[in-house]
């Protein structure tokens, strides 16, 4: 269930379709696996973005757990973060970021 703060929790395959369909303006999701050593060293920054930037809400897809989603979104690489506005994805960011570098990316979508 997609928790009501604004944590990154990991969700299943029902949890994603409302998550980015639920009304939130901004929806990031971290596509991940816990054996992806630059997915385990952006685990914390992202952490850190969901404290700092309230109005979007962030969660997580384990890719070894949820094939048919990175599939449907042609997830190649990992970390893989999709950026979704509206139900709609708008931009990715594919592998480490620094979070200065991520939330730059997240500013343009939010107006």
């Amino acid at each position: 269930m997609v928790n009501q703060n604004n944590k990154d929790i990991e969700v299943t395959k029902g949890e994603f379709e409302e998550l980015i369909n639920n009304g939130h303006k901004l929806v990031v999701v971290d596509f991940f696996a816990d054996w992806c050593m630059p997915c385990l060293m952006l685990a914390p920054i992202i952490d850190e973005l969901s404290e700092s930037m309230k109005e979007v809400k962030f969660a997580k897809i384990n890719v070894d757990d949820n094939r048919e989603i990175a599939a449907k979104f042609k997830v190649q690489s990992i970390p893989c973060l999709i950026i979704f506005k509206e139900g709609k994805e708008v931009d990715r960011i594919i592998g480490s970021q620094t979070a200065e570098a991520i939330e730059e990316k997240l500013k343009k979508y939010l107006d």
